[in-house]
């Protein structure tokens, strides 16, 4: 049976790789970008209306059902805390509505569905930041990427019985435009230094990561977090 899966945050990075990644495999690949294009369905994260729409959306082009939800849209945004109140404020809220919230949504229509066809997979892309926390204007970041890391267990452990199962993958710093710009505004080499590999993740590396969760891990796996961070941080 041909496997559908709904991927979010594929038009560049890490996504774009996941993206890739299922190109030889038999399966029906729907991605979804904030602009959209001719493979990925337009939708902007930060407004719930258009995050269950997405949904709907994904689950018309894929004939009615959906076997594999991968949440890997987020953003990086800084929010100083020596900022205004209100905009600090709705720079966290930005931040959880886009990183967290919409992943928790599109994971609740996921369960609903799963339960109705006889299970299915989440992999949730969250952060070593989940564990190890973020610079001092990141706060938020890394709460989002813990509440994903905490949301997948929930349902690991919640869901494993209907043959629904979740996993999340933790990256450290990894080579797209988000992590080129946090590098280079930190000095690169010192942060370098930081990963006993040597250098930072390949979006490939982590796709492929995402890939196995998807179709290969056991199902004995649910409810596992695998690290990708060169040793960065080893939990």
């Amino acid at each position: 049976m041909t496997i559908h899966i709904l991927a979010t945050g594929t038009s560049r990075g890490i996504g774009a790789a996941i993206a890739a990644s299922f190109d030889t495999d038999d399966v029906r690949f729907v991605g979804h970008s904030t602009a959209g294009h001719d493979k990925a369905i337009a939708a902007d994260l930060s407004d719930p209306d258009a995050t269950r729409a997405l949904w709907w959306e994904a689950m018309g082009r894929l004939d009615g059902r959906i076997d594999i939800l991968i949440n890997n849209a987020g953003i990086f945004e800084a929010a100083p805390i020596d900022q205004g109140d209100d905009a600090w404020l709705a720079d966290w809220e930005r931040t959880m509505r886009i990183n967290l919230t919409a992943s928790a949504e599109l994971s609740r229509l996921a369960v609903l569905h799963f339960r109705e066809i006889g299970g299915g997979r989440i992999v949730n892309v969250a952060s070593r930041a989940a564990y190890r926390g973020d610079s001092p204007a990141h706060w938020h970041y890394a709460a989002s990427k813990a509440g994903m890391v905490a949301m997948s267990k929930s349902i690991a452990r919640g869901y494993a019985c209907d043959n629904i199962l979740a996993f999340a993958v933790c990256p450290g710093f990894t080579m797209t435009g988000m992590a080129e710009d946090y590098l280079a505004s930190r000095g690169g080499d010192k942060l370098l230094s930081d990963i006993p590999l040597g250098r930072v993740a390949e979006p490939t590396e982590v796709a492929a990561t995402v890939r196995f969760l998807a179709l290969e891990a056991p199902a004995s796996m649910t409810g596992a977090v695998i690290d990708i961070n060169g040793a960065s941080y080893v939990r």
